[in-house]
């Protein structure tokens, strides 16, 4: 799927795997959610841009790059995206953290809004959206739609498992936006839950099973 980039490292695959059995308890999920997350923020770093620097080796003067971008705001979405924040936080230390709380209607399935803090100088950042599961879409949408009209440049979006018709749903929406996942599952039930997925992540992450 164009601008839908899976990460495929043994490394997360394996971590996958236990995330998706049913007798992984809360403390083992939540901290194998927390290291997948590290991956997927080295991975969705890939967006960011470089620059140019001259420094000094022990050998020489030489020419090489930094990243040019101090301003990341990573957004989670609450209240599964907590969950994934610690990760994106200890590879982008110096990043901002504005979670987004959006919880879906059970009747509607729609996402409906119950915190938003967006600063004002929203477009100096460049925003990584996080939330372990991309299913129907809908509150990766109501999310980058919060932020755009913020005035946020383009967001990524980061997820740990994506639903086909989310992916599609998105796009739909946003065709430019980039979105990082561990893996595409089958397909959504009538209940929109990812299948074979790996139940409800919040759940997991909470323990409120």
């Amino acid at each position: 799927m164009k601008n839908t980039f899976v990460i495929d490292n043994p490394m997360v695959v394996d971590r996958l795997t236990l995330l998706r059995m049913k007798e992984t308890g809360t403390r083992k999920f939540r901290s194998i959610v927390k290291e997948i997350s590290a991956f997927l923020a080295y991975e969705a770093a890939k967006e960011l841009p470089m620059r140019e620097v001259t420094i000094e080796t022990p050998l020489c003067e030489t020419t090489q790059k930094r990243l040019d971008v101090r301003d990341i705001a990573v957004v989670p979405i609450l209240r599964a995206g907590i969950g994934m924040a610690g990760g994106f936080e200890e590879v982008y230390p110096d990043a901002v953290v504005l979670p987004i709380g959006i919880e879906r209607d059970e009747k509607t399935k729609e996402p409906t809004e119950y915190y938003c803090k967006i600063p004002e100088n929203i477009s100096r950042y460049h925003c990584v959206i996080v939330d372990p599961m991309l299913a129907t879409g809908g509150s990766i949408i109501y999310t980058i739609k919060l932020l755009m009209e913020a005035g946020a440049r383009t967001p990524v979006v980061a997820c740990i498992l994506a639903a086909p018709e989310g992916i599609e749903r998105v796009h739909a929406a946003f065709p430019d936006v980039h979105i990082y996942c561990c893996a595409v599952d089958s397909h959504l039930d009538d209940n929109k839950y990812i299948v074979p997925g790996l139940g409800d992540a919040g759940d997991r992450i909470f323990g409120t099973l």
